[in-house]
């Protein structure tokens, strides 16, 4: 097995109680099915590659993990219920068998070795300024120069946040919070880049 990534130690070691059997689990049984398979951060959240492509991805959120794999290889995602091709994982137990992950996570790798092109998405649509939040950043001219300065995703990172608030309450905090880290030139998952 390549060395451990001390990033994923700190992903893992940061991620909900709940969700660090999960992804020890996840990380383990990567490990076992493609023994030669490196690690790495990328989007933020711990990733595995084969051939220094990706191979899949793992995530903790506030109350579930996720796991994805790729390339893509045209299977449903599973539940539709969070981001992954497995839904929302909550325990150990949600995971695929071990044999079932290994034989996915095998086909991958073979997908990868034999040059399988990435499945193509369209373009994604636009997503429409909240009002509140086009209204806090013409109150924040610094906030609202770094928003303008930054690529789409950047830009699509903060709108999707905020524009998933349940409640009223959680989006004028997380406004709020933008704001603060957009006046900082922060990204919205900053706390998981490269320093």
């Amino acid at each position: 097995m390549p060395t451990p990534d001390p990033r994923v130690d700190a992903y893992i070691a940061s991620a909900a109680a709940f969700a660090q059997p999960i992804l020890r689990e996840i990380r383990q049984r990567v490990h076992a099915a493609c023994p030669g398979a490196g690690e790495a951060i990328r989007w933020g959240r711990p990733a595995f590659l084969h051939d220094g492509k990706l191979l899949c991805g793992m995530a903790a959120f506030k109350a579930h993990a996720a796991l994805s794999l790729w390339p893509r290889d045209g299977q449903p995602r599973g539940t539709g219920q969070g981001m992954g091709r497995y839904g929302r994982l909550r325990s150990v137990a949600d995971l695929p068998g071990t044999q079932e992950l290994a034989a996915q996570l095998r086909l991958s790798m073979q997908r990868i070795g034999a040059g399988a092109p990435a499945l193509k998405r369209g373009p994604r649509p636009p997503l429409t300024m909240p009002p509140a939040l086009a209204r806090a950043l013409a109150a924040a001219p610094q906030a609202s120069a770094t928003f303008d300065g930054f690529p789409p995703g950047a830009r699509r990172d903060y709108l999707e946040w905020i524009g998933e608030a349940r409640r009223e309450s959680t989006r004028q905090q997380r406004i709020a919070q933008a704001i603060e880290w957009l006046a900082q030139g922060k990204r919205r998952h900053w706390k998981h880049e490269r320093h």
